[in-house]
């Protein structure tokens, strides 16, 4: 039975994530907070009584946009305390979820908040919450965005979208940006995130025609439409978007470009292509 603190200065938005939330059996309690003092306070209480009290906390559902301190930056106060509540991130903005698993987010639900992505994520706090002899608290155990591993094909990859994993083809893939040890991968049609460092896409994809161009991209050969080289500087054009090469990769990049229409022993595509 977990007792929550909900975080949002949203009064509809709270008055809502509340509701569901006590309406999950396995939440004993289910308290509100509309800024971010008036829930440091409450949690401050809460460890100072410690975690038989009643006014204990096991996890706060905090969102990050907030007027004054915002949930990331109470997500790095609480860090500085030796036994904080677990964390899990309710929010409109899916661009900051890096930042929020790298605080030790436990999930990171993304608004409007279905009740089956809720019961996810009380799902995996309730894992978190494990009984001990003595009464200290467990320490939270980082969870992250989803690695990629083997999906129903060889040619897709799943990602997570608002708690719904849905599997994208590898081939729809454009290019891949580094972001710390996680990849965004980019399509014509928007971007996901996964954990997965860009070293190891890489690898795992140069035989499906992805190359370095940098040290933050990698692309796909077939879909370059345009290379370009002003004043020294190269860059390619991807659909929308001009990534630079760096000059220790720009060599080896135009020599893939001159050869051949599909003599680049990847099995990809050739470039400007959409087969």
């Amino acid at each position: 039975m977990l007792r929550v603190l909900a975080v949002d200065d949203e009064r509809p938005a709270l008055e809502e994530l509340l509701y569901l939330l006590r309406a999950d059996s396995r939440i004993r309690s289910a308290e509100g907070a509309t800024d971010a003092t008036e829930a440091l306070r409450r949690i401050g209480r809460a460890l100072e009584a410690g975690p038989d009290s009643e006014d204990a906390i096991d996890v706060v559902f905090l969102d990050i946009h907030m007027a004054g301190l915002t949930g990331l930056d109470v997500a790095r106060l609480l860090a500085g305390f030796a036994r904080p509540p677990l964390i899990v991130f309710v929010t409109a903005h899916e661009g900051f979820a890096v930042q929020a698993f790298d605080l030790k987010a436990v999930d990171y639900v993304l608004k409007p908040v279905r009740r089956e992505r809720l019961a996810e994520a009380v799902r995996r706090v309730g894992d978190l919450i494990v009984p001990q002899r003595d009464t200290q608290r467990p320490q939270p155990v980082p969870t992250a965005l989803p690695t990629v591993v083997p999906g129903p094909g060889p040619e897709q990859i799943p990602v997570e979208l608002g708690g719904v994993t849905r599997f994208v083809p590898v081939d729809d893939i454009t290019y891949v940006e580094a972001q710390g040890d996680y990849a965004r991968l980019h399509t014509a049609e928007g971007s996901h995130l996964v954990r997965i460092p860009l070293s190891t896409l890489e690898e795992r994809w140069a035989s499906r025609g992805f190359v370095r161009i940098h040290r933050s991209h990698l692309v796909a050969l077939g879909r370059i439409d345009e290379l370009r080289l002003d004043a020294g500087a190269t860059t390619v054009r991807v659909g929308t978007a001009e990534l630079a090469v760096s000059r220790r990769h720009a060599r080896q990049l135009r020599d893939l470009l001159m050869l051949p229409r599909g003599s680049k022993g990847s099995g990809g595509p050739a470039p400007g292509s959409r087969g």
